[in-house]
């Protein structure tokens, strides 16, 4: 999110300008959509002390294939992992980073595995990583960054991440059958609308699933593949393979219910779900968590927020990054039903406010663990944590 952040800081005032002037429509909404019950909500969660942080910065060398030489390649920072469970074990797959290059180190994706979702144990070598192949010009020299894990019908993992080159970063898509060898397929618009969007910003790709018996399975909606992605405001997918995706569009006659901020302005017509709101926590961005978990009441999505005080919470310092969740339509994931007013985890320990970004709970990974719900988070991208759903 480091990268997020320094486009943000830049273009703070006009934030505050253009969110002070929302429109109409955009107030009507969210006086709409406030959630009036909580019993679509997975809460409360509590963070366990005792343990946290479950994983941090490591010692392993790795052989890096484009510089060709060992580098320590999570000596600097690890953070936001995905969670998945496999043959009985937590798997978690997260986000490393060195401490070379020119920003801030390169990501890779490391692996983790548990048996009681608590205590890790990680794997010397990283999974995903960049490589002298065909991703490389989107990869090199950022990396691959935050992994959200899902299962198709057939068992195989596919893994939404990140990919920065520096300048942009891309929503990319890998698959593997055993978590520690994937296949990269590259940027997931790559062939929607002849490309249009192949160099447009994007990332954080949540992908509609079912959490079945410890699996994590990708369903389809009226006949798609749904998934949720942006780090603005949240938009909408589609696929027919979970590979291959489609922005959804705004249909004729409708119009952004926000003003259209950052580089959203550069895809006016991909229909907005949810954005920010003024006042609140989510004031300045907002942005997927773990896959979305399809449920009888609907669709249920935990999501990450920024705030800016002079806009937003003013309770909450400058840049806090805070996590809630939203109820969306089962039968058009577009619609939004009900949100929450406030957030449920929020940093508040030593470790989630100082490090590398300063005040940070990032949330990405959810499992179920012996009838437990654990949920995995990013701490001032730095460290991983893990709270559990107490009830």
């Amino acid at each position: 999110m480091k990268n997020t952040i320094a486009l943000f800081n830049s273009l703070a005032a006009i934030v505050a300008c253009l969110l002070a002037c929302q429109q109409p429509e955009a107030k009507k909404q969210q006086a709409t959509t406030a959630a009036t019950d909580s019993h679509w909500m997975l809460l409360p969660f509590v963070k366990i002390d005792s343990v946290n942080p479950i994983l941090q910065p490591g010692h392993g060398t790795f052989n890096c294939p484009i510089r060709k030489q060992r580098v320590n390649w999570e000596e600097k920072d690890v953070f936001n992992p995905a969670a998945i469970i496999k043959d009985g074990k937590v798997y978690l797959l997260y986000r490393a980073e060195d401490s070379i290059g020119k920003y801030a180190g390169t990501s890779r994706i490391g692996l983790a595995q548990s048996t009681d979702g608590l205590h890790f144990t990680r794997f010397a070598q990283p999974v995903l990583f960049p490589a002298p192949d065909e991703q490389k010009k989107y990869e090199w020299e950022g990396g691959c960054e935050d992994p959200r894990v899902v299962q198709d019908s057939a068992g195989t993992y596919i893994m939404t991440y990140t990919a920065y080159d520096g300048q942009t970063a891309r929503l990319m898509v890998a698959s593997s059958k055993n978590l520690l060898q994937w296949h990269k397929h590259g940027p997931a618009f790559a062939k929607a609308f002849n490309g249009k969007y192949l160099n447009t910003w994007s990332k954080s790709g949540s992908i509609v699933s079912k959490y079945v018996n410890g699996d994590i399975i990708a369903v389809k909606i009226n006949g798609k593949y749904w998934m949720y992605w942006g780090d603005v405001n949240i938009w909408a997918a589609t696929s027919d393979d979970l590979i291959n995706w489609t922005p959804v569009l705004y249909t004729p006659g409708e119009k952004p219910a926000i003003p259209l901020r950052h580089y959203a302005k550069d895809m006016p017509e991909i229909k907005i779900v949810f954005g920010p709101r003024p006042k609140k926590f989510d004031s300045d961005l907002v942005e997927p968590g773990p896959p979305a978990m399809l449920t009888d009441d609907g669709i249920v999505l935990l999501y990450n927020s920024r705030n800016i005080p002079a806009i937003g919470d003013s309770s909450l310092p400058e840049g806090t990054y805070a996590a809630a969740q939203i109820l969306l339509n089962k039968n058009d994931p577009t619609q939004v039903v009900q949100r929450m007013d406030t957030c449920f985890i929020k940093p508040d320990k030593p470790y989630e406010v100082t490090g590398q970004v300063n005040r940070v709970c990032f949330i990405e990974g959810l499992v179920k663990v012996n009838n437990k719900w654990l949920l995995y988070y990013g701490t001032a991208d730095s460290k991983i944590a893990v709270c559990q759903l107490s009830n």
